[in-house]
């Protein structure tokens, strides 16, 4: 799947407008919470698995893009997870598993399995393993203020929030959030010192049906900007970015065997 010309006017527009947003009323306590713990349901597939192909572009200001493509399975009731990657032709059987809380690398040049951790990057991009699995944001996180404030065409909740547990990848986040659906549209990912760190936007989601008839809201793409690398091009400011496009999304019960060791070696091979 291609980047479209409309996402990346979305994406400029949005950013740009991040910070023009008109701020109401602040919302109250119980309302913030609510919508925020249903911000959280959304990014999770608890009663199914879930199978998708992904295409990841990196673009480096000067330098050109690369592409990855990737299956991703995951199984969110047990925080299980796998990622294959397809292409390009020499990374092709590398692969991803997270199981009993520990995440894997396995590379098939030398047959070995390698501990990361949800904090590193995939395949050198500016997205964190832990992009591909659900976003606590309820759980790990406390509201610091929640107001409605108006990004582009949407009317949004932003919160900022700050972490309560060590097991985040940034103790603080702001967070834009669709009011009727509770959809993630846009997110700042900042240090402890309060430095930006990553902009991620998601102007658009695709409806994906599931068992018993639930409706689940799947991103069609998201744009991760890296706000601390990047260079001038023609004196103007460019920034690292990731482009992930989702497609063929399925939430069908997968093989038990998907999600362990031994399947990662098979596939390698293939």
């Amino acid at each position: 799947m291609k980047l479209t010309m409309n996402f990346k006017k979305i994406f400029t527009s949005a950013f740009i407008l991040s910070s023009l947003c008109l701020s109401a009323n602040a919302i109250s306590s119980s309302d913030a919470k609510a919508l925020l713990q249903k911000t959280e349901d959304t990014t999770a597939f608890y009663e199914t698995d879930f199978k998708a192909d992904y295409e990841v572009i990196q673009q480096k200001p000067g330098e050109g893009r690369s592409v990855t493509n990737a299956t991703i399975y995951r199984r969110d009731k047990s925080l299980k997870w796998t990622i294959l990657i397809k292409a390009p032709l020499k990374d092709k059987g590398k692969g991803y598993l997270q199981t009993d809380n520990s995440i894997w690398f396995y590379d098939p040049a030398d047959k070995r399995f390698t501990f990361t951790s949800s904090k590193d990057k995939f395949q050198g991009t500016n997205a964190n393993t832990s992009d591909f699995a659900p976003q606590l944001y309820a759980k790990n996180y406390d509201i610091e203020s929640a107001e409605e404030v108006k990004l582009t065409k949407f009317d949004c909740v932003l919160f900022t929030l700050k972490a309560n547990s060590k097991n985040v990848d940034y103790p603080t986040i702001k967070l834009w959030v669709t009011k009727n659906d509770g959809l993630t549209r846009m997110k700042e990912d900042y240090s402890l010192s309060g430095q930006k760190l990553r902009t991620t936007i998601i102007p658009s989601y695709q409806k994906i049906n599931g068992a018993g008839g639930k409706v689940y809201w799947i991103p069609v793409n998201m744009r991760i900007m890296d706000n601390l690398k990047g260079k001038k091009i023609s004196g103007k400011m460019e920034y690292e970015t990731t482009l992930i496009s989702i497609s063929n999304a399925a939430l069908v019960k997968q093989d038990d065997a998907i999600y362990t060791k031994p399947y990662l070696e098979l596939m390698a091979g293939n």
